[in-house]
């Protein structure tokens, strides 16, 4: 599944990136570290083909795919179908299965041919269960600031007592490719390159064909690696921000790396270069008695060393404290 992914870029590089001649409701998106179903976000999907005057709020009509040129436009994550008078806030509409799509079943018949389109992300977030603890992860492209596109569906409907067309989406998820299947059975249906992207969001034929099911299937594409790493344990509270939401947590200023680092650079203390005559002949005694001594001392010393070593790396690679958000 997928119920949170960020997308933090401003809008001026997200545009120029997907080379959009036009973003729809761009105001309404707010770039975020965060972004949870019932949010607003952007979507890249065709309009009507060229020679039309502007890009249009309507799906393409065009012949010929290549001709429709691609908008971004902000809408609600989480689909209300066009047949809705109202928001049913009980329905969970946030993600789509394929096996749905590709056997016909489902509520989606009616848009699946005409209105899909891509779900723009930095990466998506996803929780893996450890008994009682569940601990996020970030799935992103390997390649670093690339965007990730997520197949998805789209509906608009103007509800009763409003005056406003509402657009609404939803993403499109598959089985987990087998080197993921150890967070979650499920993922975001990826669409890497330009070929899986325009025909995802070639909707001329207004039907649903065999070629569409393939790009349904695990995610394969070994051109575009993905890489996957533990974030933060804030990033589950819907409303809170910070970029290091997308950071992994080793690399954090409280992680582990921090930690090491510190050590290297930590001042040798003075405090054994000043000792008393006194305590100065009673380690003269304990150095004559260990050199007399067995090395069986010696070994279980350095054994409890590195314990100690080790009882650190664990405090600090435990979730961090939660901090009120301003």
């Amino acid at each position: 599944m997928c119920g949170r992914f960020a997308l933090h870029l401003a809008h001026r590089d997200i545009q120029e990136q997907l080379a959009a001649q036009e973003w729809i409701n761009q105001d309404q998106f707010v770039p975020r570290y965060n972004v949870a179903p019932r949010s607003q976000a952007p979507v890249l999907r065709r309009s009507q083909p060229s020679g039309s005057g502007s890009a249009s709020s309507e799906p393409s009509t065009s012949t010929n795919a290549g001709d429709a040129p691609l908008v971004l436009h902000t809408m609600k994550w989480g689909l209300v179908p066009h047949w809705s008078k109202f928001e049913d806030l009980k329905m969970n509409t946030t993600n789509a299965r394929a096996e749905n799509l590709a056997e016909g079943t489902g509520m989606w018949n009616s848009i699946k041919g005409r209105n899909r389109c891509a779900v723009v992300c930095h990466g998506y977030y996803e929780w893996l269960a450890k008994g009682k603890d569940k601990l996020p992860h970030l799935t992103r492209h390997k390649s670093g600031n690339r965007l990730m596109l997520m197949a998805g569906l789209y509906d608009s409907v103007v509800l009763e007592g409003q005056t406003e067309r509402l657009w609404t989406f939803t993403i499109v998820t598959t089985e987990a490719n087998k080197d993921f299947q150890w967070l979650h059975d499920r993922q975001p249906v990826i669409l890497s390159n330009p070929d899986a992207l325009n025909t995802w969001l070639d909707t001329t034929s207004k039907k649903w064909d065999d070629k569409l099911c393939k790009l349904l299937e695990p995610y394969s594409d070994r051109n575009s690696p993905l890489e996957c790493y533990k974030v933060p344990k804030e990033v589950g509270k819907v409303g809170t921000e910070s970029s290091t939401f997308i950071q992994p947590i080793e690399k954090r200023k409280d992680g582990i790396e921090a930690m090491f680092a510190k050590q290297k650079t930590k001042p040798v203390s003075t405090a054994t270069t000043s000792r008393s005559p006194i305590k100065a002949n009673d380690n003269k005694r304990k150095m004559s008695a260990s050199v007399s001594s067995p090395s069986k001392p010696a070994a279980s010393s350095q054994v409890a060393d590195d314990t100690q070593s080790e009882d650190e790396v664990l405090i600090i690679d435990a979730p961090p404290a939660k901090k009120k958000c301003s």
